[in-house]
């Protein structure tokens, strides 16, 4: 019974901090930390739209401190922190991919590639996996 009762109390204690740590949704980065690399020897082509388009080997992605690989989706605004010219991909024709209209970029945020309004970091547009 002192065990059960034991354990019981252990739980007890313990479920606060597991909950503040499944609030926490940006994982820290920590020093050694490689940044974010997909696997290799996936498939070489995938289906955007109905379209067959080749992925493009690029460096590895360095996320700012304090940022990991999350899949964003369409209609979620990006953080300020990705709307500058050092995540925007400028070729995006070797995608396949459309010009951007006026006031939107393709951003890079590790594998994928994002269209973005940049005025209001709302996205509008998702390439799953472009980059290996």
């Amino acid at each position: 019974m002192r065990r059960v009762f034991a354990i019981a109390l252990t739980f007890a204690l313990l479920a606060p901090t597991l909950a503040s740590a499944q609030e926490h949704h940006r994982p820290e980065v920590r020093p050694g930390v490689r940044p974010f690399m997909p696997p290799r020897g996936g498939p070489a082509q995938f289906s955007y739209r109905g379209r067959m388009i080749n992925r493009i080997q690029v460096a590895p992605f360095v996320y700012p401190r304090g940022w990991a690989y999350r899949r964003w989706g369409i209609g979620v605004a990006l953080p300020a922190i990705f709307l500058t010219s050092a995540y925007f991909y400028a070729n995006w024709a070797a995608l396949g991919l459309a010009a951007p209209e006026p006031g939107f970029q393709w951003v890079r945020y590790g594998p994928d590639l994002l269209l973005v309004n940049t005025s209001t970091g709302q996205i509008a547009d998702a390439v799953y996996g472009a980059f290996y």
